[in-house]
């Protein structure tokens, strides 16, 4: 539930594999405006625009599950957040308590083509990208540092691309970015 959040704690981000079906609406004025086909060939994002607007959702309860069955009784995680509408900014400080906020490094994962190729093409503001969509996001898990690595590491035998990509920090129920 979050309530054991402390500052120092460490943020992992596991990767999306694109929208997530978050931010259509935008994605959808952004192609319209722009005169793009769906079955349009679109070479920075390797492929059709659809198909990049429509890369299917992950699901992480597999790997999650995993986690939380090996470090129960360590309560190693301490709060749970699936980005969705609202994106990176409005998701994750619904997991912290008050008084802390969360700051993330700039570069510290890798954002697929897509969010970049909207961006661009509708000349979006980058604090309205986080807003609306996950930028490369698809969940994150709060945790002790002292199982950081070792909770990375279960995430990779899973098969999910995890990345360590912030912190806690004491302030005002918010996100922060830093430059990494």
């Amino acid at each position: 539930d979050g309530s054991a959040v402390r500052a120092g704690d460490d943020v992992i981000a596991l990767a999306s594999s694109g929208l997530h079906s978050n931010g259509f609406s935008l994605a959808r004025k952004i192609v319209e405006d722009a005169k793009i086909a769906y079955d349009q060939p679109v070479p920075e994002l390797g492929g059709r625009a659809g198909d990049a607007l429509l890369t299917p959702t992950r699901i992480y309860a597999k790997a999650v599950k995993s986690v939380l069955r090996n470090y129960r009784v360590k309560k190693a995680v301490k709060a749970m957040a699936n980005i969705t509408g609202g994106g990176i900014v409005e998701n994750i400080p619904r997991v912290i308590p008050k008084g802390l906020a969360v700051q993330l490094r700039e570069g510290s994962w890798p954002v697929p083509a897509v969010f970049r190729w909207l961006q661009k093409l509708g000349e979006v503001a980058e604090p309205e990208m986080r807003r609306v969509f996950n930028m490369g996001v698809g969940f994150v898990l709060i945790c002790s540092p002292t199982f950081t690595n070792a909770i990375v590491r279960s995430l990779k035998r899973a098969g999910e691309h995890p990345s360590i990509v912030g912190t806690v920090v004491k302030g005002a129920q918010d996100v922060t970015f830093v430059k990494g």
